[in-house]
C-alpha cells in the first residue's frame, strides 16, 4: 500500500508539471484532480474545485464551482467508456468565455464506464467566433455548445428559455426586446399559451436600467377578479406609490382584462404617476378584439407602444432541437441522488424526428414536460425515440387518420333524424300509426305524409295525392285512434 501510495503522488507530481491542463473525474463525476495549469486556465484553486461534480448543462443559475465544474463536464458518453474529443469553457477573471479543446480519456472500458474520466486540454484557446469542429450541427455536443455561447452571450439570468434559437420570428423579438428594455414605453407581448410571454416580460423589465429600484407588480387579469384589479390599480394610481421607487405594472393576460377596469387603466395610462410603466401579455393582438367590439380601442393603444409576437413552437421548427436539448440539460442540473445523478448528453437524429412531427399545441411547456419524461425513461446517453412518452405516437396516429372537413347537408341530415324517429315511435307502436303519430305529436295524416316523402311508406306518389289520400281518410283516422285507445 505504501508504494502505491508514492506511485500516485509521483504521478500527480507528474501532472502538475504539465504545461497541459489536466483533470481527472472519478466514477461520481466529482473533480478529483486538477493540475496547477488547469487551476490557472481557470482562474480558480483546486480547494474550490476538488470534491464538486460535474454536471452536463449550461444553466446559469448555479454557484460558481458548480458552473465550472459544469465547463469541465465531458459528454455524458465517455462514461460509458466512449473515448471523444470536445470543448471544455471557462469564464476568465475578465468576463470572457475561454474556450479549449479537450480529449476525454474513459479510464475503464466497456459499457459500465465505472473507473472516470482523465481530460487533457489543448494549450491555445480556440479563436472566438470559431465553431467547434463538428460535422453535424444537430450533434449533442454541437447543441451542446450553442446553447454555452447563448448563455455567454446573453450574459444575464434573466435571459428567457423561449429565445434560445437562430429562428426569423425569434431573431425580431430579441431585437425588440433589447429595444423595449432601453426604454420606458408600455409593451404589449403577444403569444399562444406556453410560448413564454411572461418570461419575456420578466427579462424586458430586469434588463431595464431602473430594474434595481423598481418593482415589479405581477397581476393576471384572467384569474383576479375586478375588485381586487380595481384596488391594485387604484394604489397605483397614487403618486405616492411610485414617485420615490417607480414600479412596473405586469397585466397578465390582458386580453381577458374586465370591461369594468378598462376605462379605469385608460384613466391610469393617460396621466401616469411618475416612475409607472405598463408590460402586457396577451394570446391574440387587442386590434382583434378591438374589431370584435370585446376591448377599448384607446386601451389598446395605450398598451401596445411596443408590440412583440412570440410565435407557437411549430412555426419555428428549426428551433426545436436547440430548445429540446436546453430543456434535456435543465433536468441534468437537477438531477441529484434522487434522480441516480442521471446525465443525458442529447437526443438520436430518430427521437428528434418524432419531436419535429409533432403538432405541439402545448408549446415550449409541453417540450419541457415531454424532455423531463423522456429523461426519467432513458436508460442511455442518449434519447432515443422509443423513451419518449407514447401519447406522442398516439397523437402522430391520430394526425394520420384524422377525420376531413366535410360540408354537412343539413336538409339530408335532418332528414335521417327525421326518419330515425318516426322508426323508433312506429316500433314502440308496433306499427299502428295512429299511435305512433300520437308519440311524435303529429296527426294521423301528416305522419302518413312525411312517411311517403321519406321513402317510408308506398303508395302515393305525389304531395296532390297524399294530400287527397289523407282527406279522404281524415275521419276514418280519428275514429281508429279512439277505439285502439
Amino acid at each position: 500500500m505504501p508504494r502505491s501510495r508514492s506511485s500516485l503522488q509521483s504521478l500527480a507530481r507528474l501532472f502538475d508539471s504539465s504545461v497541459f491542463p489536466i483533470y481527472a473525474l472519478d466514477e461520481e463525476r466529482e473533480i478529483v484532480f486538477c493540475n496547477e495549469a488547469c487551476c490557472e486556465w481557470l482562474g480558480v484553486s483546486a480547494d474550490r474545485l476538488l470534491g464538486v461534480r460535474c454536471q452536463y448543462h449550461s444553466q446559469p443559475d448555479v454557484p460558481e464551482a458548480a458552473a465550472v465544474a459544469a465547463g469541465l463536464c465531458p459528454p455524458p458518453a465517455v462514461f460509458g467508456g466512449l473515448r471523444q474529443t470536445a470543448e471544455v469553457s471557462c469564464v476568465a477573471r475578465d468576463g470572457q468565455s475561454r474556450r479549449r479543446r479537450g480529449e476525454f480519456l474513459p479510464l475503464a472500458e466497456g459499457s459500465d464506464g465505472s473507473a472516470g474520466v482523465l481530460v487533457v486540454l489543448g494549450l491555445a484557446d480556440c479563436e472566438e467566433g470559431t465553431a467547434p469542429p463538428a460535422c453535424d450541427s444537430l450533434a449533442p455536443s454541437s447543441l451542446h455548445e450553442q446553447l454555452r455561447r447563448f448563455r455567454h452571450e446573453a450574459a444575464d439570468r434573466h435571459a428567457p428559455d423561449s429565445l434560445v434559437g437562430g429562428s426569423p420570428a425569434i431573431a425580431r423579438a430579441k431585437a425588440q426586446i433589447a429595444l423595449a428594455a432601453s426604454s420606458q414605453v408600455s409593451v404589449l407581448i403577444v403569444g399562444p399559451s406556453g410560448s413564454g410571454k411572461e418570461h419575456v416580460a420578466k427579462a424586458i423589465h430586469y434588463r431595464s436600467p431602473s430594474a434595481a429600484t423598481r418593482a415589479l407588480v405581477p397581476l393576471a387579469c384572467a384569474v383576479l377578479g375586478g375588485e381586487l384589479l380595481s384596488s391594485t390599480v387604484s394604489a397605483l394610481l397614487s403618486k405616492q406609490a411610485t414617485a420615490d421607487r417607480g414600479a412596473t405594472l405586469l397585466l397578465g393576460d390582458v386580453d381577458e382584462l374586465p370591461a369594468e377596469i378598462q376605462a379605469e387603466m385608460i384613466r391610469l395610462l393617460k396621466n401616469p404617476p411618475p416612475g409607472l410603466r405598463v408590460l402586457s401579455t396577451a394570446a391574440r393582438p387587442l386590434e382583434d378584439l378591438v374589431r370584435e367590439d370585446r376591448f377599448r380601442g384607446e386601451l389598446a393603444c395605450l398598451l401596445s407602444t411596443v408590440r412583440i409576437d412570440l410565435p407557437a413552437l411549430a412555426q419555428r421548427l428549426e428551433d426545436l432541437p436547440l430548445l429540446a436539448q436546453l430543456f434535456l440539460e435543465a433536468v441534468n442540473a437537477r438531477s441529484g441522488k434522487r434522480l441516480g445523478n442521471k446525465q443525458i448528453g442529447g437526443f438520436t437524429p430518430a427521437a428528434l424526428d418524432r419531436l419535429a412531427a409533432h403538432s405541439w399545441p402545448g408549446n415550449l411547456d409541453e417540450l419541457a414536460q415531454i424532455v423531463e419524461q423522456a429523461h426519467a425513461r432513458c436508460h442511455s446517453s442518449l434519447v432515443d425515440s422509443s423513451d419518449l412518452p407514447d401519447r406522442l405516437q398516439l397523437a402522430a396516429a391520430a394526425a394520420r387518420h384524422s377525420r376531413r372537413d366535410e360540408a354537412i347537408a343539413l336538409e339530408e341530415f335532418l332528414a335521417g333524424v327525421e326518419t330515425e324517429l318516426i322508426q323508433r315511435a312506429l316500433r314502440r307502436a308496433k306499427g299502428n300509426k295512429s299511435k305512433a303519430a300520437k308519440l311524435l305529436g303529429l296527426t294521423r295524416p301528416r305522419l302518413y305524409r312525411r312517411l311517403v316523402q321519406l321513402g317510408l311508406e308506398p303508395g302515393a306518389q305525389t304531395d296532390e295525392e297524399v294530400v287527397q289520400f289523407t282527406e279522404e281518410n281524415l275521419t276514418n283516422s280519428d275514429e281508429g285512434l279512439m277505439t285502439n285507445d
